[in-house]
């Protein structure tokens, strides 16, 4: 059974869980399970089962669409307090991960096993009204994503992603292309180009940006 203080943390992050009736408190704090996984390591993957629903309470996960080329697509990310809608999905359907989970760094999570999952979404109002906002905030992101990847220049998506991680990014060519969905030979040209123009300066494993006003004239096209 979780302990009192760990319990308290989680209600921070869910308050939710804090409106379950005493009977649902109860069943939850019986049957909650902590995980702990190391940066790097799959959540879950392409075609896998899912039979769990996580309570994040500390670390990131990175959610993404491996393509066969080998390239990903960033869909969302989780942060503590945040609720999976591919799980939800999933759980509901009774059907296997479309996307990959990861672990950007180290997880402490509780697991709900999926019979105590359907419980409280058929009897607690407030778990589900916590479940399907959840539910329709990450459609909303998803639907502004698959815009963005359809009709936004690579350019202005690159000077987008550059100015709200700069002025300094501790990050590699590929995984700036994961993000925007691209391959890493187009972005290293892109961003030469921009150091070209002093808007930028290219180091090892990091991107320096010099001139945060005139990239963000490129980001946000006029009009």
């Amino acid at each position: 059974m979780i302990e009192p203080d760990e319990l308290e943390h989680l209600l921070d992050l869910y308050p939710v869980l804090g409106q379950l009736t005493p009977a649902e408190q109860t069943a939850l704090r019986r049957e909650l399970q902590p995980v702990r996984i190391p940066a790097g390591a799959f959540l879950f993957d392409l075609d896998s089962p899912c039979s769990l629903f996580l309570l994040l309470v500390a670390g990131s996960v990175r959610v993404v669409k491996p393509a066969l080329s080998g390239r990903e697509i960033v869909l969302y990310r989780l942060e503590p307090g945040d609720s999976c809608i591919l799980t939800i999905s999933c759980l509901l359907g009774e059907s296997k991960y479309p996307a990959r989970g990861v672990a950007e760094s180290d997880i402490a999570a509780y697991i709900v096993a999926q019979p105590l999952f359907h419980r409280l979404l058929a009897e607690s109002a407030p778990f589900r009204a916590f479940v399907f906002r959840y539910f329709s905030a990450r459609i909303s992101d998803l639907m502004q994503l698959v815009e963005e990847l359809a009709f936004s220049a690579l350019d202005q998506r690159l000077a987008n992603l550059l100015v709200t991680q700069g002025p300094l990014l501790e990050t590699t060519h590929q995984q700036i292309a994961d993000e925007l969905g691209t391959v890493r030979e187009v972005v290293s040209r892109r961003l030469k180009l921009l150091e070209q123009q002093g808007l930028v300066r290219l180091k090892r494993g990091q991107v320096e940006v010099l001139d945060l006003q005139r990239l963000g004239r490129v980001a946000v096209p006029v009009g």
